[in-house]
């Protein structure tokens, strides 16, 4: 099939991807669910349905669409950002700086606060890291210094993680959470998460309107900037949306890894690089990705959704790295 056809079909594609995906997440689980069962539970016929339906299947589906967005949209804004094709959210430390935020948080026990606590520490850790790395790399930002402090900052904050697992006196249930920060996850998603989660929505709706900007920069900085394109402006708007919607996923989510280097990368193969048509089906195939890695996950013996991301898209780094060689 041409490029032109598929690009044809690449909106209608991802929205019937996204369709099964909500389908199939709000089927699957320890008690399995028909459609017809479905229908009950959505227009209450059916207490239990309803039950299992409104209070675990539709908030933890909703989560993983607002998620799988907000990775694979920032993975787009990553790689444009660095004219590099191998890079993601987690370049930067940022999904790192949410889960140390979000450890440190739970290590001191400051969870016992508010229900709003961890993930807000996960913010505040996220946006950090972020400065952070900006802050070491201002004198031109160029893109080798951002590559080079996101490295270094990833590895001081893995060892900050580390020490607050070795070093702290933790509970059970305190160990749990940080496991699942560490590992992510969609268990117990709750429509307050739903809500957390929301202002993904606007981030998605201001960076559609970049798609032009992008497709310039990826021509490089001078060239932009002559064609033009405000190319700090810009590159500062692509950095804050790329960051606030990983802080806000993993705020909610846990770590979850490769979302924003896979689905980007599938759909430029796919669809061409434009970046006016990449950013809304990345979204919208983000959504479907990171929902049908949560079936498998309940699926499959109770694994973490971070683990399935990883099973998935290790390989497929892999896999990039020896067809870019």
């Amino acid at each position: 099939m041409s490029l032109a056809a598929r690009q044809k079909w690449a909106m209608p594609g991802a929205i019937a991807l996204l369709v099964a995906g909500v389908f199939a997440s709000l089927g699957a689980g320890d008690m399995t669910m028909s459609p017809a069962m479905l229908w009950a539970g959505l227009t209450r016929a059916d207490d239990l349905a309803a039950t299992v339906l409104w209070n675990i299947r539709l908030p933890r589906t909703i989560v993983a669409i607002e998620i799988g967005a907000a990775l694979a949209a920032s993975g787009v804004v990553m790689q444009a950002f660095f004219r590099n094709h191998l890079a993601s959210p987690g370049l930067l430390g940022v999904s790192a700086g949410g889960a140390a935020g979000a450890v440190i948080a739970i290590g001191a026990g400051w969870a016992a606060w508010s229900y709003f606590t961890v993930p807000a520490a996960a913010i505040v850790g996220a946006i950090g890291a972020t400065m952070a790395v900006v802050a070491l790399a201002k004198q031109g930002a160029s893109t080798e210094r951002l590559l080079l402090a996101g490295i270094a900052l990833n590895a001081l904050l893995g060892a900050i993680t580390s020490y607050v697992l070795s070093n702290f006196t933790l509970t059970y249930e305190r160990n749990a959470q940080i496991i699942f920060w560490l590992l992510g996850g969609l268990e117990d998603r709750t429509w307050e998460h739903v809500l957390m989660a929301t202002p993904i929505v606007l981030g998605a709706l201001l960076l559609w309107p970049l798609g032009r900007s992008m497709d310039l920069l990826s021509l490089g900085q001078n060239e932009a900037q002559s064609l033009g394109v405000d190319v700090k402006t810009v590159r500062r708007k692509m950095l804050v949306l790329a960051t606030v919607m990983t802080a806000l996923a993993t705020a909610v989510a846990g770590t979850v890894g490769f979302v924003g280097l896979v689905v980007p990368h599938i759909f430029r193969l796919l669809f061409g690089p434009e970046h006016k048509r990449l950013v809304p089906v990345s979204i919208i195939g983000g959504a479907a990705f990171v929902l049908f890695c949560d079936v498998l996950a309940r699926t499959a013996g109770d694994l973490r959704l971070g683990i399935v991301t990883a099973f998935v898209g290790g390989p497929f780094f892999l896999w990039m790295l020896r067809r870019a060689s």
